[in-house]
């Protein structure tokens, strides 16, 4: 134990935070957009010289300052972290390191779940958790199954799926936010499943959308009741959105769109192989250009894993693309009537209720409801 105590970050005190950012910058880190809890060390002149900080469940952040390394003070900082989490409730936990620091962690007692060789390595503080999630999955799966009918009708109502169909195996995956549920996102669960026998949806359950995560999963579900060999998995903590993905690794925007999508990747091909996932489908993304990079390396990167990616064209309605953030947008607006267009009934049925004023008013309030 060193002779330096660990203090918490207070709001407001600009001084610390502006000295904080210096020490992560020092050492090739930016400070993370998204950060709920920083504590700190600080020299006698009141300086930071080691610092964390968490975001839910996730540690983020740390460092040492170059001339202060050797003491042992990052295992204090992961130490006070993990307590402070635990104390929250959050007993799972998960961190980003850069490939140079992640043995360093496997002697704190985390295990590498995926790296982006030469950029960062995401680790959790169980030795099966990977493993359990994979095994629910599996678990989910085989209910699913066991309730799948002949999808003959499905080919027929897309015709256009005949193309897909040539290069799609027979078993596939989407990965979708759904913030809300739209007619484009079940277009393209109706186009993917018309293309192989079995459709895995996973639906991403960080709730930090607009729409809140169980209304999401409702009107998924609900909105795809009629369609079989589906199975809907929470992404849980291993699909990581891009609204927590710790882009303080990386130098700017699409570089950071990047290391996402690659750190996505390499999770998804360890779940592909375990759930035997031959293609992933995508849809087309004409509005974000982060989303269409992100698109772009999954298309490069997927097939060397052995993984198909087939991006499907976008549907419209009256010469216009359906997006969730046009459905937003409209909710924002106070023009409920104007996306009925744009949803299933069963989405409109939930926005025009009086079970949806809650919502309604969180997008209403937004500053911001369309992402770049």
């Amino acid at each position: 134990m060193s002779d330096y105590t660990i203090s918490s970050l207070y709001p407001g005190d600009r001084r610390t935070l502006g000295e904080i950012q210096k020490l992560l910058t020092g050492e090739g880190i930016r400070l993370d957009k998204n950060l709920d809890y920083t504590c700190y060390m600080a020299d006698e002149d009141g300086n930071p010289i080691a610092t964390g900080s968490c975001f839910r469940n996730t540690l983020r952040c740390m460092a040492v300052r170059s001339d202060h390394r050797g003491e042992a003070l990052l295992n204090e900082i992961v130490s006070h972290l993990v307590q402070v989490e635990y104390e929250r409730g959050n007993l799972h936990l998960f961190l980003y390191t850069k490939p140079s620091s992640a043995k360093f962690f496997e002697t704190l007692g985390f295990c590498e779940i995926a790296r982006v060789p030469d950029v960062l390595v995401f680790m959790e503080n169980s030795r099966n958790g990977f493993e359990n999630y994979i095994r629910r999955l599996k678990r989910e799966t085989a209910e699913a199954a066991g309730e799948t009918q002949d999808a003959a009708v499905l080919a027929e109502r897309a015709q256009d799926a005949a193309v897909l169909a040539e290069a799609a195996p027979r078993t596939g995956a989407i990965v979708m936010n759904a913030n809300p549920f739209t007619l484009g996102h079940r277009y393209l669960i109706e186009m993917a499943r018309a293309s192989c026998s079995f459709l895995h949806l996973f639906l991403v359950s960080e709730d930090l959308s607009l729409v809140p995560f169980p209304v999401r999963k409702r009107l998924l579900q609900e909105g795809t009741r009629d369609i079989p060999g589906l199975v809907l998995h929470e992404s849980g903590s291993y699909m990581i959105s891009s609204a927590t993905f710790p882009s303080y690794f990386l130098r700017d925007e699409d570089e950071a769109a990047a290391g996402h999508a690659r750190l996505d990747l390499a999770v998804f091909s360890r779940i592909a192989g375990e759930l035997g996932i031959g293609a992933r489908f995508v849809g087309e993304e004409p509005f974000s250009r982060t989303t269409a990079l992100y698109n772009r390396i999954m298309k490069e990167e997927l097939p060397r894993e052995g993984i198909s990616c087939l991006e499907i064209p976008r549907k419209a309605v009256n010469g216009e693309f359906i997006s969730a953030s046009e459905v937003r947008r409209r909710i924002h607006a106070g023009d409920l009537a104007g996306i009925r267009d744009l949803v299933p009934e069963t989405t409109y049925a939930y926005f025009t209720s009086d079970e949806a004023a809650p919502v309604i008013e969180r997008i209403r309030k937004a500053d911001r409801v369309i992402h770049d």
